[in-house]
């Protein structure tokens, strides 16, 4: 149980598809650590010390018409986050052949089977990024590759890149809880070729990659597209996510720009992940 004092936001949402998965990456970003979805929205958790008044200023969705939101907010104390997951969190399956599930669930029948405690991590596979970044690990080979999981979160995109037969994987997240929770979930998956590092791209000079997998926001990868084409090797494979498909040309432009040509798409609920292939 973790005795740490939070803020709660209480999010009334409507229409709550896609309007909750939007609310909840954007407050990810804004600073928030953990969510529980509810029948007519979502609650959103920030540790005390970390809230300041104009937090929910940058959240563009609070913002849009298209969007009812309203919302209360109170002071909470020693927040059991292990329950809150525990009642939310239910085993996924992705195209028959991988399913992540969480210690408690029964183990599963199919040929990738992932255990994750995510805790306040992101990346079960839940959320839409996640699962579109999961379908194309299972479309690409990965034998002997070198890989980077960049933004790594639980680590269910390294765990599974190395279950698929990469070499070397380099998984980082700039987050601390990120970069223990992925420690725990490559261990508890028995996962022997994974480094996991906290920083950011700065981390990446002097290293090359086979295929890196970055689902990060929008604006981080527009930073950081050109160090990712810098260190993946020629015919190398590019794929990102966490942005909606109004963020597509942006995102391609950049990477046209690095030597990086779009050779595939996919679309879930407004979010979408692209595959680049360096020239």
């Amino acid at each position: 149980m973790d005795a740490s004092i939070y803020i709660g936001y209480h999010f009334t949402v409507i229409p709550q598809h896609p309007g909750v998965e939007i609310l909840i990456a954007e407050l990810g970003y804004a600073g928030f650590e953990s969510f529980v979805e509810h029948t007519n929205g979502v609650t959103a958790y920030i540790q005390k010390n970390e809230y300041h008044p104009n937090i929910l200023d940058d959240v563009q969705l609070l913002k849009n018409d298209a969007f009812s939101i309203q919302y209360n907010s109170e002071e909470i104390e020693q927040v059991n986050w292990n329950a809150k997951w525990e009642e939310n969190f239910h085993p996924i399956l992705v195209d028959h052949r991988c399913a992540v599930r969480a210690p408690f669930h029964e183990k599963t029948d199919v040929e990738y089977d992932i255990v994750i405690e995510p805790k306040m991590s992101f990346g079960t596979g839940h959320h839409e990024t996640t699962h579109m970044m999961i379908q194309y690990i299972l479309d690409t080979d990965f034998v002997k590759k070198s890989v980077l999981d960049m933004g790594c979160g639980t680590g269910v995109l390294a765990i599974l890149a190395e279950k698929r037969g990469a070499a070397r994987i380099d998984a980082i997240d700039i987050d601390e809880w990120c970069f223990l929770n992925s420690l725990e979930n490559c261990e508890r998956n028995s996962c022997q070729k994974i480094n996991v590092s906290k920083g950011d791209v700065q981390l990446l000079k002097g290293k090359s990659f086979d295929v890196i997998i970055a689902n990060i926001n929008r604006n981080i990868l527009v930073n950081d597209i050109p160090q990712y084409a810098s260190c993946l090797n020629p015919k190398g494979l590019l794929f990102l996510s966490g942005f909606y498909e109004q963020d597509i040309p942006l995102i391609e432009e950049m990477c046209v720009q690095h030597e990086l040509g779009l050779e595939a798409q996919i679309s879930k609920n407004d979010w979408v992940a692209l595959k680049f292939k360096k020239n």
